[in-house]
């Protein structure tokens, strides 16, 4: 390792460990790393502006958060809380149930787990908690099921992945489909065990009559991944324009459909988008730094000789990356994990005939088990936070559905048709 490196590796770890801004450590790693190498700290400002400029896939991500922030905004999550409620009618356990199919709907709106959690999540915990549910349990479920967003279409980690790639936005929307579906089975299963054993109440019945009256009232809502995946899919419009409609269309029914948002309304999911925007920015931004120094010091092409030396079997790797993510996910945000030691990956996974749709999938649904993961996954702390329940519970209570996530990923890593039969069935692929 050359001293430069060493220099900016020391410099990230104790940023890391005074619990500074990973964006801002980043930054500060690479500047160290071109001070010491004598280089023009003007190729810092050359790289990112490089990035920004080349990729116009970057710009569907903002208008995503845009999406997930106007769909938080008043009775649209209540409208789908209300319209899954009606699906599943007397099932004991039921509003367990209702949170997971809430979470597939609400995801193919926003694509984001941190939204589901914080918007939807508020509504299903309350609701769980006032119908004699464990809060601990209200939480568990809430975070488990709020991983489905970054999986189904559309999905922000996704589209960030398609960026670093290079790979088709629309096969790995398509791709994710299977797999997030397959995940909401299988909680919808652990809940239906768990609700059996600890007597967990039956939902109300629902006549047809309000169900239906549910149903048209959460129509122009439902329509909203139909619009963006139709565009997509039919090729009338780019991913980054389908997010520009989806944002539209969001604001649209936020406004005159449901009146649900006012001015005041608008100018604060503006001001909310901008704060997320401008976070995830910078976190690119100085990926893109930290890129240019993996290149120039050749460290992704010396690790990729290290493990090709080590195992030429796909699913050794494969089963390697997964073990290297499940352990930065308990420590590290995803959004790091994504931008700094995914792309040092991708060359490896490409040269053992790796389907990049299928290693997209596999390294964003483990990401997404990172934020239900002890001691740091992030959605345990905003559903913990929205509800005041205390965080132990719920770490604890989380492990049964880590295991069912657990369980996905396994099948979703060996069985790759999982992810590759729609993209193939629908020529993306």
């Amino acid at each position: 390792m050359s001293f430069p490196l060493f220099v900016t590796l020391l410099v990230f770890i104790l940023i890391f460990f005074l619990r500074m801004p990973i964006a801002f450590g980043m930054l500060a790693s690479a500047a160290c790393y071109l001070l010491v190498k004598g280089a023009d700290l003007s190729l810092v400002v050359n790289q990112v502006m490089n990035t920004y400029y080349t990729n116009y896939v970057i710009i569907a991500v903002p208008l995503f958060i845009f999406t997930a922030n106007v769909m938080n905004t008043g009775k649209i999550t209540d409208m789908i809380f209300k319209f899954a409620g009606g699906l599943t009618g007397r099932m004991r356990g039921a509003l367990g149930h209702v949170n997971i199919i809430a979470s597939l709907i609400f995801s193919g709106m926003t694509g984001s787990a941190i939204a589901d959690a914080a918007g939807l999540g508020k509504i299903e915990i309350e609701a769980m908690k006032d119908d004699g549910y464990d809060p601990e349990f209200s939480c568990a479920i809430t975070a488990a099921s709020a991983t489905i967003g970054p999986i189904f279409p559309p999905s922000i980690p996704l589209v960030i992945y398609a960026m670093l790639s290079s790979t088709s936005v629309g096969a790995l929307f398509m791709g994710g489909m299977v797999p997030a579906v397959l995940l909401s089975l299988f909680l919808m299963i652990y809940v239906a065990i768990v609700a059996k054993k600890r007597n967990y109440p039956r939902g109300e019945k629902v006549v047809w009559k309000t169900f239906l009256a549910f149903t048209v009232r959460a129509i122009p809502a439902l329509l909203t991944p139909i619009i963006l995946l139709v565009g997509i899919y039919t090729g009338v419009t780019t991913p980054t324009e389908a997010g520009a409609i989806a944002g539209l269309y969001a604001m649209i029914i936020s406004i005159f459909a449901y009146r649900a948002m006012g001015f005041k309304d608008l100018m604060n999911v503006i001001r909310n988008t901008i704060k997320d925007v401008g976070a995830t920015s910078i976190m690119i931004g100085a990926a893109a730094i930290i890129s240019y120094i993996v290149a120039r010091e050749q460290l992704a092409a010396n690790i990729g000789n290290w493990i090709l030396g080590f195992t030429a079997n796909k699913y050794t790797f494969l089963f390697l990356v997964n073990i290297v993510i499940l352990i930065l996910g308990m420590f590290m945000d995803t959004s790091t994990i994504q931008l700094v030691f995914v792309p040092i990956m991708i060359p490896v996974a490409t040269a053992l005939g790796i389907d990049m749709v299928h290693f997209g999938l596999v390294v964003t649904f483990n990401m997404m088990v990172g934020l239900s993961t002890p001691p740091f996954g992030m959605l345990l702390f905003i559903t913990s936070g929205i509800s005041g329940t205390p965080l132990k519970g719920v770490m604890k209570e989380i492990l049964w559905p880590l295991t069912v996530m657990l369980i996905v990923l396994v099948i979703i890593t060996y069985f790759p048709e999982v992810t590759l039969f729609l993209p193939k069935a629908t020529g993306l692929m």
